[in-house]
């Protein structure tokens, strides 16, 4: 019984601190303006099935930026900026080279897509590199943080019910001193008067 309690304790104490070091480093690279990151990571939610079953839609995956971004094959599945403000994750389907300058290009394409990407990719706007880490649908829960109406689900109502909580915690504590002062069965220390 004692084992138990201590391996549940222990449990609730890892989890704990992978929450507040996975939440802080998040909310610290927000703070700073930049990608939310973890340990040199970019985490990225993925918002279409253009690679599904590899990567579910609502999924979290790590991408790892920097390094020399024309070092990749065909197999690698990168990360690119298509615009100003749309990101894209897939699979290099083919590497080339522009006949009038020389230039590496890379050939993407979706894994549940039927045909490669219309544009070819400029290593210079390959953001990252995709590590195999994927958590599926916690992208939806992130988004859905994101929102005005995330932002009082998930930061106001928990603090609520932990006031609630709290208070009840107080409330119970007073009761059982109450309870025990006005207990008949229950000894009184001896008061002296000098």
């Amino acid at each position: 019984m004692r084992i138990r309690k201590w391996l549940r304790n222990a449990l609730t104490f890892l989890m704990a601190a992978a929450f507040i070091t996975v939440a802080g480093s998040v909310v610290m690279s927000k703070m700073s303006g930049s990608e939310p990151n973890f340990y040199g990571y970019q985490l990225k939610t993925v918002l279409s099935g253009s690679m599904e079953p590899s990567i579910l839609t609502g999924s979290i995956v790590a991408i790892k930026p920097g390094g020399d971004m024309t070092r990749f094959t065909a197999g690698d599945v990168i990360t690119f900026r298509a615009d100003e403000k749309k990101l894209i994750t897939h699979r290099i389907v083919e590497v080339t080279r522009n006949k009038l300058t020389g230039q590496l290009l890379y050939r993407t394409k979706g894994d549940n897509n039927d045909a490669a990407d219309l544009e070819p990719v400029d290593p210079a706007n390959v953001t990252g590199v995709y590590t195999g880490f994927t958590v599926p649908y916690v992208g939806y829960v992130l988004n859905f943080a994101g929102t005005k109406l995330g932002n009082v689900t998930l930061l106001i109502i928990p603090g609520v019910l932990l006031f609630l909580y709290a208070l009840a915690s107080l409330w119970k504590a007073i009761s059982a001193l109450e309870d025990k002062k006005s207990d008949p069965n229950v000894s009184q220390p001896d008061t002296k008067t000098p």
